[in-house]
Formats: C-alpha cells, sequence, structure tokens
C-alpha cells in the first residue's frame, strides 16, 4: 500500500495517544493496541499485514496514516563478512549503516542524523552537510532491516548495537532516547540497553544530561587527542568542550548512572601516537571510573590526508597504557574494503 501525501505518520503515536486516536474514530481500544504490537514487536511495514484486523480497518489506517519505514537502496559485501548498506528515508535522504560480524558478536552500527555538522578532520561523514535529525522510527528501522540480514547471512540475531555511524548521537538527544526506547522497551523488542553503546564526540552538556536521565544503556566518548591544542585542531567541537569540561562531564554521567564508559582513540601518524600522548590518555582514563581505551586504526578517505603510525609505534603505544594498568584494546578495522570502517561513512553508494 502507498500512504497518501498529507496522512499522519501513525508511529508518532505513543500507545495512549494512539487509542485516543481509535477512540475518536469510534474504535476500540484493544484493536489499537493490537496496531501498536504490530508496528513494534512485529515490525510490520504496511497496513495490510496486520491480518487481525479488518479488511476494512485495514484500508481506513491505509487512507488516514503512513508508515514512514526506510528502505535498503543498495548493500555491499566486505570480504571480511561486512555488510554496509544504504538505507533511503521516506523523503529520499540516505543514511549508511553497518553489520559487523566476529567470532562472538553480531554488532549493528547505526546513524543518528542525516549528515553531521561536527566536521571532525578524520571523518568523512565530517565533510556532508547535515540534513535532519532521524526520527525515532528511524533508529527502529536500521536495527531491524540489519538485524534481518544478520538472520539471512549468519543464522544468528544482532548481539549488539552502537550508535558510531552518521551524525552526532547528543545533537539528536530526543528522537535518539525515544529511538532506543523503542528498541528495548518491554512491549516492543525487549533489547538489554546494556547491548547498546552511544558513541558521542563530547557535548558535555548533553552527557551530564544523560546521567540525569539516568540511562541504562553504554557510552563511549570519540577522544582522538590527549592536549585541547591538538583535538581542537582535528575535532572543532572541542573548543566548545575542552577535555576538563568533559572529564567532569564524564564523572557526573558515571555518578548518576554506573554505566561503562569507553575512550575511542584513533591512532594519527604525527598527531596524537606518541609516548607522550599515551601518558596523557593514561591520566584521563585514570581521571573517570572504570573507563576503558579502544585504540581504532585509522581509515583513509578521500578528504583528509592522514596516515596510521607504523605497527611498531601502535603496539608501543597500546603497551604503555597496559602497562600501567589501563584496559586498552585494539579495534581492527572492518569493512575497508568498501568503506565500511569507522570514519568512512559518506553516502557513496
Amino acid at each position: 500500500m502507498t500512504a497518501a501525501k498529507n496522512t499522519k505518520d501513525i508511529r508518532a503515536f505513543s500507545q495512549d495517544q494512539l487509542i485516543e486516536e481509535f477512540t475518536n474514530m469510534g474504535e476500540k481500544a484493544f484493536r489499537a493496541k493490537q496496531v501498536y504490537e504490530w508496528l513494534w514487536k512485529k515490525s510490520a511495514t504496511s497496513f495490510e499485514a496486520m491480518t487481525n484486523l479488518s479488511k476494512a480497518l485495514r484500508m481506513q489506517l491505509d487512507a488516514a496514516y503512513s508508515i514512514n519505514n526506510i528502505t535498503i537502496k543498495t548493500q555491499q559485501h566486505s570480504e571480511d563478512g561486512t555488510i554496509k548498506f544504504a538505507f533511503q528515508l521516506h523523503d529520499g535522504h540516505l543514511i549508511e549503516g553497518v553489520l559487523i560480524p566476529t567470532a562472538d558478536r553480531l554488532t549493528a552500527c547505526v546513524s543518528s542524523q542525516v549528515g553531521c555538522s561536527l566536521s571532525c578532520a578524520f571523518c568523512a561523514t565530517g565533510f556532508l552537510k547535515r540534513e535532519r535529525n532521524l526520527n525515532p522510527d528511524e533508529v527502529y528501522d536500521q536495527y531491524v532491516l540489519i538485524n534481518n540480514a544478520a538472520l539471512e547471512h549468519f543464522n544468528r540475531p544482532l548481539t549488539n548495537v552502537v550508535f558510531m555511524g552518521m551524525g552526532e548521537p547528543l545533537l539528536n538527544y530526543k528522537n535518539i532516547l525515544a529511538g532506543i526506547d523503542r528498541l528495548t522497551n518491554e512491549d516492543s523488542l525487549n533489547i538489554s540497553p546494556k547491548r547498546i553503546t552511544v558513541s558521542t564526540a563530547g557535548i558535555a552538556k548533553m552527557i551530564r544530561k544523560l546521567g540525569e536521565d539516568k540511562v541504562k544503556f553504554n557510552l563511549a566518548l570519540s577522544l582522538h587527542a590527549t592536549s585541547d591544542e591538538a583535538r581542537n585542531k582535528i575535532m572543532p567541537i572541542n573548543e566548545q568542550n575542552n577535555l576538563e569540561v568533559l572529564v567532569e562531564a564524564l564523572n557526573y554521567f558515571y555518578q548518576e548512572t554506573k554505566g561503562r564508559i569507553t575512550f575511542e582513540y584513533i591512532l594519527l601518524d604525527d598527531v596524537n601516537e606518541t609516548v607522550d600522548d599515551a601518558k596523557r590518555l593514561i591520566q584521563l582514563a585514570r581521571r573517570v571510573p572504570g573507563a576503558k581505551v579502544n585504540i581504532i586504526e585509522y581509515n583513509p578517505i578521500d578528504q583528509a590526508d592522514f596516515h596510521k603510525p607504523e605497527a611498531k609505534q601502535r603496539d608501543l603505544f597500546i603497551t604503555t597504557l597496559e602497562n600501567a594498568g589501563v584496559t586498552a584494546t585494539l579495534r581492527r578495522s572492518r569493512g575497508k574494503d568498501i568503506d565500511a570502517a569507522c570514519g568512512q561513512l559518506a553516502n557513496k553508494l
């Protein structure tokens, strides 16, 4: 079925609001609950699929409401099993998502915005214009479509979700939290929030708001430099959210949520890879309770001239952290051959 242009987005309604809509239509409240279950438990993309409703009601709903589901426009398969998706939104915009398989995990990397406004120097998405925020249902749809691919290609469901795709999640705060609620709520997909990680470039006041809202998911800070001078050059957001302010915000987040905090750190040759950088990173990590460090291999993009350090320098950096008692994990890049690795998402499909 094709939705009319001026119909209401039915997934914009809460269950209580949907009950009110149905009551106004002269329908029983339980019908609204049935539709809500079709939308959020069964991931229905059409009213025609709602087979426990009468044909007449399905036609009435189709005339009055739309389901603005996203679709897969194209997908690419990497030699390492990674799958990158170009998702088309109902208004024609494109976003990207990635299915990342490892031996013990299947992770969905999802986007939060169409484009991005932060202009991080090493990230392809940062060179795109930010067109708009994603809605909660568009967050939900990314998970559903990537999970379907996981079942199809690996015969098992997703184990983890990371908001590390296009955009800055904390600049789309309300919609991202609502989208995560759709994933984790027991009347929806009922995913454990501990399987979800939201990554931010570092917006201190919104990190503090996560603490105030007592969120239950994990938080990752895209750190990538250990001094304000260096971070200002590659991440302009640092000029308004310096390292001291960020450490204070992260401590507040931990105090209020006890959530897991990870520092993401892309090693860039002649930028942030020295032993002195490692020592400063140790000091930062020690100031945030339980903080872990993910060391990420730099992935080249057309728009920037950065390079990853030699393996010897990378290993020295990691060893320096480990010798100081900091938990550090080297994240091997996945999907580099299809531009699906960290920092490479740029709607090339």
